[in-house]
């Protein structure tokens, strides 16, 4: 993905979890090691985007169950994705649990507006890279307002 970081791009190192898995896991079912999850080294933040967005393989990889269809509109047009189970998201030590959106297998891992949100994290344009909200000095800190 040499070309990323020349077009402006953000990438950052993501792990997704089964949220299923560590349930059971936290109940004795399973054991730890069995939890199903993946590091993504490069996801790519995409601020166009609404969701967390995996490839087809990856979806498959965690055992997620498909839990619908929802359109969508891209840049090649209107459309419909499969809606899997929720994961457990983390980035940079911050965890949320968010739903995932199927993406086409070639098509990178995607963090859309939603993750940011919940995970209190903006693009800093300087630096190219993802940074703590500054308006909450950096921390991870929710909003109630």
């Amino acid at each position: 993905m040499a070309g990323f970081e020349e077009m402006g791009q953000v990438q950052t190192e993501a792990t997704i979890a089964n949220l299923k898995d560590l349930w059971a896991a936290e109940q004795g079912l399973i054991s730890p090691d069995q939890v199903r999850h993946v590091t993504i080294p490069d996801a790519l933040v995409d601020t166009g985007a609404t969701l967390l967005s995996l490839p087809a393989a990856l979806i498959q990889q965690l055992g997620l169950a498909e839990r619908g269809k929802k359109r969508i509109t891209s840049s090649t047009g209107n459309g419909e994705a499969a809606m899997y189970d929720a994961v457990r998201l983390t980035i940079q030590g911050r965890e949320c649990t968010m739903d995932v959106m199927e993406v086409p297998d070639g098509v990178p891992v995607l963090i859309g507006q939603l993750p940011l949100e919940r995970l209190d994290f903006v693009v800093d344009l300087r630096s190219g890279t993802l940074i703590g909200n500054p308006a909450h000095g950096g921390e991870h800190v929710y909003e109630l307002l």
